[in-house]
């Protein structure tokens, strides 16, 4: 049930937001002409690594200047144009190509990289327990305001209680999350085309 709907929504949102990423990448690539695409290898299922898709949002080898892998509230390497993208949370969107592989579901904890893992505890590893996930219950109770520890700790609570009503749940509530700012506020953390993390 869990596939069926991650593909059924994958392939809905996909149609749905495909304007609004071309767009996107049309702004990206005037920008500074650099790649369109941010590429970076995320844990996921039991473990396994695969290669997460977005927009880039930030300058070309982000992660070789400044605070690196880090992401702080006003990066003066993120973009003009990615700073809304990041805001609406647009530059995660070709991540749905990445629920249609199977790498990923619509709800689940969000992918993280393989050093962070490395610090898990025995109980944090629950977090691989299931496929990563778009949005989950850390991203629509607080994801910004709240430490990491806590942040790991919600996501644990989703997996050792996930079910498809639960899911349903978390979807119904992200769209208020996102227009609340309180999904990602700045977004510390990760991403793009060197781009910082956010986990």
């Amino acid at each position: 049930m869990k596939r069926a709907l991650d593909l059924a929504g994958a392939a809905f949102l996909l149609v749905l937001t495909g304007p609004i990423v071309l767009a996107a990448a049309v702004a990206v690539k005037l920008e500074d002409r650099g790649p369109v695409l941010y590429r970076q290898r995320r844990v996921g299922l039991r473990g396994s690594e695969f290669e997460l898709l977005k927009l880039r949002t930030m300058v070309v080898g982000a992660e070789r200047l400044g605070a690196g892998y880090a992401v702080d509230r006003g990066d003066a390497r993120i973009t003009r144009s990615g700073r809304l993208l990041r805001r609406l949370s647009i530059d995660e969107l070709p991540q749905l190509w990445n629920v249609v592989r199977g790498e990923m579901s619509l709800v689940g904890p969000r992918p993280t990289l393989s050093y962070q893992v490395q610090r898990y505890t025995p109980r944090q590893r629950r977090r691989l327990d299931v496929k990563p996930g778009l949005t989950g219950w850390a991203q629509v109770n607080g994801r910004a305001a709240l430490p990491w520890d806590a942040r790991i700790e919600l996501d644990v609570w989703y997996v050792e209680r996930r079910s498809l009503l639960l899911d349903l749940w978390i979807l119904a509530r992200t769209p208020g999350a996102l227009f609340r700012g309180t999904y990602k506020g700045e977004r510390g953390g990760w991403h793009g085309g060197g781009e910082a993390q956010r986990p």
